[in-house]
């Protein structure tokens, strides 16, 4: 139950309605203002308070309307909102956004008509730029705005005005304060003409030496005004265009003219281009000044111009001048950090951060206060994890015994294994080791490239919860990756005298009540399968240890479903796609981290190259030699069927061609992810067993595919996967002794798509490849798919801030190790619930 929007309100306040004073009625405003703004911040959902949804509760609020001496049209109005909110629950998010901006635009109406007295003109309002000048200070004309506020509060802002602005989810002042700058224009720059070069933004102190104005001779509606400006170092073209009825007409750029006599000194700011005529300035800002120092005065030329994502009918200027205009409003901003934490970390307040984002005084003030929210960014998620790790280790786990003899269940599994294991296994296996003997839980990921023994070291810590009489679960995100494990297990467990079995959606409902009932009386020990696994049926007798693979894959909410049909077990995630340590500590800071950075003995690495459609016949030809040779070849592509939109080759259509035509000779199947899951295990049974030469297959054989009979993987248009999803892929060959080949084909001519193939070409490391492409392709891309744990940062970038997420990781561990629970500090913690709502982790600082 989510509290807040009525917890200054009971029923005795909805029955004691205010009387006409003004005290009382700003009161009845004001929670009726605080309910929207809970409403507001948690997404438009029709949240639940302590006794009711907010729609009813707004809608009843709206009803027991004041008896306060109020017009005709008002009472209509709060009536007509009230049965608005009685259609709440049932309106679209966009219909419940513009109900709530109309109760804000009604409500500060009737607080104007209390208040009429303290209008402000928002216009007067002065950003001073200067380091002296007290940033955050009022205008002396001011008004009762705050962060609360509507929008609509603001002079100047119309109702049409508001509801554009309501589009880009800006309804409060304090939305506006919060909606970051997505770029900037640095117009700090003065250089001489000599010294400005094409792409650059420059402001540049010359005089004109000519000036000259005249209509397009392409365009009736575009005229343009010339100058051309020289200082000591040489000279340049500046060129004005004026578009419209009104402004192209030759009267008005005539007297635009007028303003720019010939001898006059301009400062003139904007992106330098060049071309056979010289370099020249499009469209800059131009300001005519009295002797080429003044141009430091201006409040445009020579500064930091922010630049934010707008909509329709919103112009880059109007928005600015917007935002300066309630920008000592700053003031208001609650600092969670103490003073000596700021000064030891050398960052600026949270008030001087926000109101320099938005009125950069110079880069350098503007690259702190960019630090200072990132920081702040990174703290709260680092907080919220480690929090969230902490109170998940006070509960009680089961307690695991390690015996490692050769008479224990792990010990007679590594003694069935034919080979023995790394120096980081066993590295990994004792970090296991010392977690699962403790009476807290155990969180902790597993990371190592395809191949490096991942699976052997899950068996292991099953098997170790097994022989301490509890039983394990082993989940993996598609059957066939399940049934690839449960065949692995197969091989060995047996062999230890246990019950292993396999639960999938695929599973006969003849088999599945079997296994149901097995698991339940505790004579299957390990249960392997997909999300099957945390349905309802399924019961634990006593589950001590639940193994996810592929964990990126898999939402909280099914892992915490799988978690809780044990008593608070023991949790051990694996992913084979090597995850940066910034990103590993976003997704995955409430876990321990292990990394197998070790491949066993023998294998040979994978010769990879980039392939163009010309060097097709090669890749065939090495293809056939390898058939020949006994072994088998993948083909993998991006699409299912042909998209006419994106031109990229199909698996339906390789296939077809390549069993008719390229390698009629030989057999051919096709495996994807919308096949039937007995078709799918039919085709994999069929490559194992050597039945077919060449798969062609879609990414559904990223994971689960092992065939050390493999050789070849020719993956068509290659540019169309990120860079660890293809290291991934590639992984799927040389699992044998003999040699590799991954070929990277690509029809795309881009220099920077060719740089970045040619990353795997020269690197076999799934780390270093990973960072890679973190940086070139963002966060959210690089498992291969949108991670739902994933936060949305305003600011932060795990690409390029690392350094600050490591300061904010070690200033989170310190904060919680002095206040376990944040009791000490009320705006850390307020902030932390939150983090905690947007991440959907669920309130737990109650």
């Amino acid at each position: 139950m989510v509290e807040g929007y009525n917890k200054n309100i009971s029923s005795n306040d909805l029955k004691a309605i205010p009387d006409s004073k003004s005290g009382e009625l700003k009161t009845w405003i004001r929670s009726l203002q605080q309910a929207l703004t809970v409403e507001v911040d948690h997404g438009f959902t029709n949240i639940q308070g302590r006794t009711s949804k907010f729609s009813y509760f707004v809608s009843g609020y709206l009803l027991s309307i004041p008896s306060i001496a109020f017009s005709e049209n008002d009472l209509s109005k709060l009536k007509k909102l009230a049965l608005d909110y009685e259609r709440y629950s049932n309106m679209s998010i966009d219909e419940r956004r513009r109900i709530i901006a109309k109760s804000r635009h009604v409500l500060h109406d009737l607080y104007k008509y209390q208040e009429a007295e303290k209008k402000v003109d928002s216009k007067k309002l002065k950003i001073r730029r200067s380091h002296e000048s007290i940033l955050y200070k009022k205008s002396s004309s001011t008004d009762s705005l705050s962060l609360g506020c509507s929008i609509s509060a603001i002079r100047g802002v119309g109702p049409k005005q508001a509801e554009r602005l309501s589009s880009l989810g800006l309804i409060l002042i304090r939305d506006l304060i919060n909606y970051l700058p997505r770029d900037y224009v640095d117009y700090t720059s003065l250089k001489t003409i000599d010294k400005s070069h094409a792409g650059q933004n420059v402001t540049i102190v010359a005089k004109i030496r000519r000036c000259s104005s005249f209509k397009s001779p392409k365009n009736p509606n575009l005229s343009i005004l010339e100058l051309f400006i020289k200082d000591k170092t040489g000279g340049m073209k500046v060129t004005r265009f004026f578009a419209g009825r009104r402004n192209s007409s030759i009267s008005y750029v005539k007297s635009q003219q007028s303003l720019y006599a010939v001898g006059a000194t301009v400062a003139v700011s904007g992106l330098v281009k060049e071309s056979r005529y010289g370099k020249s300035l499009n469209d800059p800002l131009i300001e005519i000044i009295d002797s080429p120092n003044n141009y430091l005065k201006s409040r445009t030329i020579g500064q930091i111009f922010p630049v934010y994502s707008l909509t329709e009918g919103i112009t880059s200027d109007k928005f600015r001048d917007l935002v300066q205009s309630i920008l000592y409003l700053t003031s208001e901003i609650e600092e969670p950090l103490p003073k000596d934490t700021l000064k030891r970390l050398d960052l600026p307040s949270k008030q001087e951060a926000f109101f320099r984002i938005h009125n950069p005084e110079n880069s350098i003030t503007l690259a702190k206060a960019k630090r200072r929210i990132v920081f702040e960014e990174f703290l709260l998620l680092q907080l919220s994890l480690l929090l969230r790790r902490d109170l998940h280790k006070k509960s009680n786990s089961p307690k695991l015994s390690i015996e490692l003899s050769s008479n224990s269940l792990v010990g007679k599994f590594l003694n069935i294994l034919p080979f023995s294991l790394t120096d980081a296994q066993k590295r990994v296996l004792k970090e296991i080791e010392l977690d699962i003997v403790k009476a807290e839980p155990m969180s902790r990921l597993l990371q190592g490239d395809v191949g490096s023994g991942k699976t052997v070291v899950a068996i292991s810590a099953l098997l170790t919860a097994v022989q301490s009489g509890w039983q394990g679960a082993f989940m993996a995100p598609t059957e066939v990756l399940a049934t690839q494990h449960y065949q692995t297990l197969s091989k060995w467990i047996p062999q230890l005298e246990l019950n292993v079995d396999l639960l999938t959606g695929s599973t006969p409902k003849s088999r599945r009540k079997e296994i149901l009932t097995d698991l339940v009386n505790g004579s299957t020990k390990i249960l392997v399968g997909t999300h099957a696994l945390f349905e309802d049926p399924v019961v634990f007798e006593r589950l001590g240890l639940v193994v996810v693979d592929e964990q990126h894959r898999f939402g909280v909410k099914q892992r915490n479903k799988l978690l809780n049909k044990g008593l608070q077990p023991h949790l051990l995630t694996m992913t084979a796609t090597p995850i940066p340590r910034t990103l590993a500590l976003t997704l995955h800071g409430d876990l321990d981290i292990s990394q197998l950075d070790e491949l066993p003995p023998g294998r040979t690495p994978i010769n990879t190259q980039l392939i163009s459609p010309k060097d097709k016949k090669y890749a065939y030809d090495l293809i056939r030699s390898e058939i020949n040779k006994g072994h088998q070849i993948y083909v993998v592509l991006p699409l299912i069927e042909e998209s006419e939109k994106l031109e990229l080759s199909s698996a339906i259509d390789v296939h077809h061609q390549l069993s008719t035509e390229i390698f009629s000779d030989f057999t051919v199947e096709l495996l994807h992810g919308k096949m039937k899951g007995i078709e799918k295990q039919e085709v994999i049974r069929n490559f194992l067993n050597k039945k077919s030469d060449i798969l062609v297959s879609t990414t559904v054989i990223e994971v689960g595919v092992d065939v050390p009979n493999a050789s070849v993987m020719l993956i068509e248009d290659s540019d169309r996967f990120g860079l660890a999803q293809l290291h991934q892929l590639r992984g799927r060959v040389g699992r044998g002794a003999s040699k590799s080949y991954c070929l990277l084909s690509h029809q795309n001519k881009n220099k920077l798509s060719r740089q970045r193939l040619e990353v795997l070409v020269n690197s076999n490391d799934g780390f270093e490849i990973s960072e890679i492409d973190l940086r070139f392709r963002g966060p959210g891309q690089v498992l291969g798919t949108k991670q739902s744990g994933l936060p949305d940062f305003a600011l932060a970038s795990l690409a390029d801030d690392a350094d600050v997420l490591e300061l904010a990781r070690n200033e989170a561990r310190k904060i919680l190790d002095s206040d376990p629970v944040l009791s000490n500090n009320s705006i850390l913690r307020s902030l932390i619930k939150q983090q905690w709502e947007k991440l959907r982790i669920g309130n737990k600082l109650n």
